[in-house]
């Protein structure tokens, strides 16, 4: 579909390690762009021509792309030494230029860092927009697995519980169930919240005040929620989904006394179960912070409404305006758009039942279609998490080609923990573990000219 005069329309994907976008401009012609998803280009240099210039051998798409196309963003070698700031950069000719002299070789693989997030570097790569200068009229449909890879990695904000007086185990006990049957020695799930504080309060079954709010009590606990360096609260009360009025209260009284990011179970997920209730909440203020300044970062590079509009893409395929994106909606964001497209090349290609497989950098997502739809699913597990949140049913494990392997007590492991964007698997050049990723160049799964990066085929031999 061609987009209205003047108006750029951009789909991007933001994951671990890559950000990918696809662009259509005002005349309808397809662009695309791959960035890191750490906000920087890289690149080999492959001629040097005085102290300040240079060629890479990696060239980026933009229609119009001028000298001052990142005028004033950082270059570093991938040791972390500074060599200066871009003076200019023709991104596609790959021709370098810095504002002072710096030691340049050729062979050296260097980084341009951009302040912006990836999504608005791609974006003004894309439509040949200086750095500093305003993005063009444009909608951007943005799917991100930030919230999924900080969850799973656990690098989420310090989080803490409140709850009902006498329920303070609720999350370590959670259903009890076993997830290795078999194993001797069951490891329990370490629940999220850093803190774990009890409410005095009770409602009953119907909702109705067996003990009132002690605000009094409440407030001289939030000393101790300051000292443990608590940035986001989940409050979660028995029977709020009966009656929120506690519930309610406790978050004015937080908000009041200087905690911003504070989250009410009963207006996430009004359902009888407590236990889902208050996960869901956990998951909700765990990550809020981590998306929420995502998202805003990119809202703010981004033209003023009507002329920039921001969509976020949720774990049920369906689109909502930025400011409407919650936390717990966000899970399976990237997957449910590998979801989408899969369904759609499936149907063009004359098959109704498919089987998705995405593998990214951190997380791998499988899906299936039977030829009678797409698979919902109202309560999802991610990780270690649980929560009440409408999402195709997609499978995710913590394995990526950015998982790290490693040996642990004589077994083999890879992931949870993922390289990421920076320092990146061990190929990258950058001092980073041995990871999927290098395991599968080594055994030559895939062309290192055709990566999109330049790769260090000895720094994986030797990690």
């Amino acid at each position: 579909m061609t987009a209205p005069a003047g108006l750029w329309r951009l789909a991007a994907d933001t994951g671990g390690t890559f950000t990918d976008v696809l662009a259509e401009d005002p005349a309808g012609h397809p662009h695309r762009a791959k960035v890191l998803s750490s906000s920087a280009l890289r690149g080999r240099i492959e001629q040097v021509f005085v102290e300040r210039r240079c060629r890479l051998d990696r060239r980026y798409p933009g229609p119009t792309p001028g000298p001052a196309l990142l005028a004033g963003c950082g270059v570093v070698s991938l040791d972390g030494r500074s060599l200066g700031v871009v003076h200019a950069f023709d991104a596609a000719a790959g021709q370098l230029e810095l504002m002072a002299e710096a030691e340049l070789r050729v062979g050296q693989t260097i980084e341009i860092r951009s302040p912006e997030p990836a999504p608005v570097l791609a974006a003004r790569l894309l439509t040949g927009t200086p750095q500093g200068a305003a993005l063009p009229p444009m909608e951007l449909r943005l799917a991100t697995t930030r919230g999924t890879n900080a969850l799973l990695e656990r690098r989420g904000a310090a989080t803490a519980f409140l709850v009902t007086r006498g329920f303070r185990d609720l999350l370590t006990i959670g259903t009890q169930e076993r997830p290795e049957l078999f194993a001797r020695r069951p490891v329990r799930p370490v629940p999220l919240p850093r803190l774990v504080l009890e409410v005095v309060e009770r409602l009953a079954a119907d909702g109705s005040v067996l003990e009132p709010l002690d605000e009094t009590a409440l407030v001289a606990e939030l000393p101790r929620l300051r000292a443990a360096g608590i940035e986001s609260v989940a409050v979660a009360l028995l029977h709020a989904y009966r009656n929120p009025v506690h519930e309610d209260r406790v978050v004015a009284v937080l908000r009041a006394h200087g905690f911003p990011s504070v989250v009410a179970s009963e207006a996430l997920a009004r359902r009888i179960k407590f236990l889902p209730r208050a996960e869901t909440a956990v998951v909700e203020a765990y990550l809020a912070p981590i998306v929420g300044a995502f998202l805003a970062s990119v809202a703010a590079a981004l033209p003023a409404a009507p002329a920039g509009r921001l969509f976020a893409l949720t774990s049920a395929g369906g689109l909502v305006a930025a400011t409407d994106f919650r936390a717990k909606d966000s899970l399976l964001s990237g997957p449910a758009g590998g979801v989408l497209g899969a369904q759609r090349a499936a149907r063009a290609s004359g098959f109704a039942a498919f089987i998705g497989f995405d593998m990214g950098g951190t997380s791998t997502d499988v899906a299936r279609a039977a030829g009678d739809g797409l698979e919902y699913t109202f309560e999802q597990r991610v990780g270690d998490a649980r929560l009440l949140a409408p999402a195709l049913a997609i499978e995710t494990v913590a394995a990526g080609g950015g998982s790290i392997v490693a040996v642990s007590n004589g077994r083999l492991q890879v992931g949870p923990a993922s390289a990421g964007a920076t320092p990146g698997p061990a190929c990258y050049g950058a001092g980073g573990p041995l990871t999927l990723t290098d395991v599968n160049l080594l055994l030559g799964r895939f062309d290192p000219g055709r990566f999109g990066l330049p790769l260090d085929v000895a720094a994986a031999e030797q990690a």
